[in-house]
């Protein structure tokens, strides 16, 4: 194969790219494919017939090259073959607080389990090559670990222990259950209990544990505001600045210069306001509103809406250093009382914030709406708006919803020149929200918290958010902008990232209909599926219910989570066939790209009724939108994962709190919701605390319980008592572990002995509604993994005695029920009286947990919910 450039599909690109080129990576695939067996690099070198040094040197690089990015393996024979030749799977590790994990393969085939064994080659996150070795005693795939081709973690944090001389870290991520060892001497002076980041020097292998070096004494644990720091590190999360980021801030100047507000439509005789949280501190979009004459003076034409959001593309160029660090974050991350931002300080909070009464530059969604709410015409335009008032929500919804009290007569005093485009949203809103309920979109009651702190950063209070309409209306705003951009981008035929939102996964859809099917309810069986309008017409007609929160947190877990993709797929929550981000900028990396698109656009020759020109001159789209719709589907997993990695860490950071809050309340009884049954307990969030905990099944009252997932319910076989999702129960601390994060309760005894039977929810209740989203719950178990806890602990003959104890207490238990049942007439277990009623329609058996002490670990305090950006998109 001397004239390989002639068999080469990509020879041109690389005769372009390099003075000596040499085959491309297509074409070494296709050749180790047809050879029909793995070569050496001196084998590929006489078979392509490539001569020179440099020609051979460069084939070497690529070869690495290739085999880093996992398409080629290096054998052990010294040979290379193509990975799809060798039947391996790549994929991400997903590692699990009990030691085991998964690799989750690129191509969306079924995830491979990972015994402990095997993940104690790797941390979670890692990228790595597998093959399947079997099925598991699951029927699941399992995996053999072949290559690692990439470390998630450069470094770890956790804290610094000592033991026999040796120091060793654990980490604070639960999914990584490797110690590391810290070199002799390289522990930087860290106390035994501090908080450490450890760089890890020698990675895992079969024989030996990870080695590494300490680099910073991250602090003190319990620690004020350690929790923050501890999140920040242990998910990766960019939050030291590079010096290029800052020097390129320290150029912009403290207010817009005057040849910037050239070229731009002036809309600064407009009366915008901004409105927002009491605590806000970056303004990114502002709202203007007008009435359209109808043909009778009495009617309204409609609306004519504008939603100006910051110009954030402006200040952010393609290629610069703000542009490369704020596409590394994704996103500014919301901890309780503390931002990191996706932009420095001087535009988050200055250039790029619509503060009130200076001049800002904006691009601008302007959008005509009908008075039955159909958006008919929208156009995009660069623009300069100088905002007349920083309102918050309380403040609008004083004005709007009580108009007749003196705070709302004292608002309007003062806010005179606003109030009545203010009315005029208010109109626009109300007639939004009816073609929100004619089109379908699914609306579900949620409750989010706020924690209020006290000194020393200890929570006083957590106090749930109330949704007034100034919320609602802000979001109809920001949601018809969004929609009429995604329309733009369409029309246009410009790949970009949409906010995709799919339907029901079909296990989660089955699981769902036998639910409802139990209380005799039923969702929409078309060909395609449920739709919106159907989830939203059922959830409209149980809103009187009493389990209408019970059903409510049932249908909202069935959904799937959102993303940004390339391809639009849609969003099914909302019901819209086309959706992105354009509203934030400020905070969403996506929002930014989708405003360089539009200003492609607006920057060049194309004719379109959907942009505003104000002698706005042509730049190259390559200078402002290069991106193809492959680079697209790139960024939008990363900046799905930015904000999966967001949301974990903000949760972390609550369940840390929320455990310090309790950690001296152990003892003490709270009545509280079950927010979530499984096979090993209950999940109850606390009534007014808005903190979550486990009661374990082995904690329940006395009783033989089976796990019964279609009624949502733990239910007693012997006295019929049951626990059930929304039931409202009293329970008490039990024990409280700050670094597992977990908070285990056991039931009171004002719930032991009320009479058998469910409590509803209803009317008469003031507990809270049940939380709306939740995380599958691992089995029982510490951070170190169960076997390990048995191997550290030391025998005591006190242990002994315990056991006996308890051996005593569960035969007398024994004894009592045989007894009661032989008196009865009835079996004391497998009697008719005891099963559920999927037992006797035939299904298979729940498992059966027998009452006893508490086990070690448990499963993780749920967050009630962190304070979190405003929801206006």
């Amino acid at each position: 194969m001397a004239d390989w450039q002639s068999l080469d599909p990509e020879a041109a690109r690389e005769a372009e790219k390099y003075e000596n080129p040499i085959p491309s990576r297509e074409l070494i695939l296709q050749h180790l494919a047809d050879r029909g067996s793995p070569a050496a690099r001196e084998q590929l070198v006489e078979e392509f017939g490539l001569t020179t040094e440099d020609q051979i040197e460069a084939l070497r690089r690529r070869l690495r090259a290739m085999e880093r990015d996992a398409q080629l393996i290096y054998t052990r024979r010294g040979t290379y073959a193509p990975v799809d030749k060798l039947d391996l799977i790549l994929g991400r590790i997903s590692g699990h607080r009990d030691g085991f994990g998964f690799l989750v393969p690129d191509d969306g085939s079924d995830d491979l389990f990972m015994s402990p064994a095997q993940m104690r080659l790797v941390f979670d996150g890692d990228r790595a090559l597998a093959r399947v070795s079997g099925l598991d005693r699951r029927g699941r795939r399992e995996g053999v670990i072949v290559e690692v081709v990439s470390r998630a973690h450069e470094t770890i944090v956790g804290r610094y222990f000592e033991e026999g001389g040796i120091g060793f870290v654990v980490a604070d991520n639960p999914k990584i259950q490797q110690e590391v060892l810290v070199t002799p001497g390289r522990n930087a002076s860290a106390q035994i209990g501090q908080f450490v980041e450890v760089k890890i020097t020698h990675w895992p292998t079969p024989r030996f544990q990870p080695q590494g070096d300490v680099v910073e004494v991250v602090g003190n644990y319990m620690a004020p505001g350690m929790e923050i720091d501890v999140a920040l590190r242990t998910y990766d999360i960019p939050h030291v600045w590079p010096e290029a980021v800052l020097k390129e801030a320290a150029k912009l100047k403290p207010e817009v210069e005057e040849k910037d507000k050239e070229k731009r439509i002036d809309l600064r005789h407009l009366p915008f306001v901004t409105i927002d949280g009491e605590d806000a501190r970056d303004f990114d979009d502002a709202v203007y509103c007008e009435s359209k004459p109808g043909k009778l003076r009495l009617f309204s034409g409609g609306w004519k809406l504008y939603v100006a959001i910051a110009d954030v593309s402006s200040y952010v160029k393609i290629g610069s250093a703000l542009d490369a660090e704020s596409q590394v974050r994704g996103n500014s991350v919301y901890f309780p009382e503390r931002v990191i931002p996706m932009l420095p300080e001087q535009l988050s909070n200055g250039l790029c914030s619509l503060n009130p009464h200076v001049d800002r530059l904006a691009m601008v969604c302007e959008m005509t709406i009908s008075k039955s709410g159909e958006m008919t015409d929208y156009c995009f335009y660069e623009a300069v708006i100088h905002s007349h008032a920083r309102l918050t929500y309380n403040k609008v919804s004083a004005m709007l919803e009580q108009p007749k009290t003196t705070q709302a007569r004292q608002l309007r005093g003062e806010y005179t020149d606003v109030v009545p485009h203010l009315k005029q949203l208010y109109s626009l809103y109300k007639v939004l929200l009816g073609a929100r309920h004619v089109r379908g979109a699914i609306d579900f009651e949620t409750q989010e918290t706020r924690i209020i702190f006290g000194s020393e950063r200890k929570i006083a209070e957590i106090r749930p958010t109330v949704r007034n309409d100034a919320h609602k209306l802000i979001e109809e705003c920001m949601l018809a902008a969004n929609v009429a951009t995604a329309e733009f981008l369409k029309k246009h035929e410009i790949p970009a990232l949409y906010r995709v939102h799919d339907g029901p996964p079909p296990e989660r859809l089955e699981k769902l209909r036998a639910f409802l099917g139990e209380l005799g309810l039923s969702l929409h069986k078309g060909k395609d599926g449920p739709s919106p309008k159907d989830y939203q017409a059922l959830l409209a007609s149980i809103k009187d219910r009493p389990d209408f929160h019970l059903i409510q947190t049932v249908m909202l877990r069935s959904l799937s989570q959102a993303v940004y993709s390339a391809d639009n797929q849609g969003h099914f929550g909302l019901n819209y066939e086309a959706y992105t981000h354009f509203t934030s900028p400020i905070r969403r990396y996506p929002d930014l790209l989708t405003h360089r698109a539009i200003r492609s656009v607006i920057h060049s020759k194309m004719d379109t009724p959907h942009v505003k020109r104000a002698g706005a001159m042509t730049i190259p789209k390559a200078r402002i939108y290069p991106y193809d719709e492959a680079t697209l589907e790139q960024l939008g997993e990363q900046c799905s994962m930015s904000e999966r990695r967001a949301d974990e860490a903000t949760r972390d950071v609550v369940n840390w709190l929320k455990c310090e809050f309790m950690k001296d309340r152990v003892g003490e009884s709270f009545p509280g919701v079950i927010t979530a049954v499984t096979g090993f307990g209950l999940f109850v969030e606390l009534t007014d605390i808005y903190v979550e905990g486990l009661v374990h099944v082995t904690a329940l009252p006395g009783d033989y319980y089976h796990f019964d997932p279609v009624h949502h319910r733990l239910a007693g076989e012997r006295t019929g008592r049951s626990f059930r999702l929304g039931d409202t129960v009293e329970v008490r601390v039990m024990r409280v572990d700050l670094d597992e994060r977990k908070i285990d309760f056991e039931m009171a005894e004002k719930t032991i002995s009320a009479p058998i039977g469910r409590k509803k929810r209803g009317a008469e209740t003031t507990a809270p509604a049940a939380k709306t989203a939740a995380e599958p719950a691992p089995e029982r178990g510490g951070r170190r993994g169960p076997a390990k806890e048995k191997a550290s602990d030391a025998y005591r003959p006190s242990d002994a005695a315990a056991k006996n104890a308890e051996v005593r207490k569960s035969r007398e238990m024994k004894q009592a029920l045989l007894a009661e049942a032989k008196s009865s007439g009835k079996a004391a277990a497998g009697g008719k009286s005891g099963r559920s009623t999927t037992e006797k329609s035939g299904a298979s058996k729940p498992t059966k947990h027998r009452k006893g002490p508490p086990k070690a670990g448990s499963a993780p305090a749920k967050s009630g919910g962190a304070r979190k950006p405003k929801a206006k998109s």
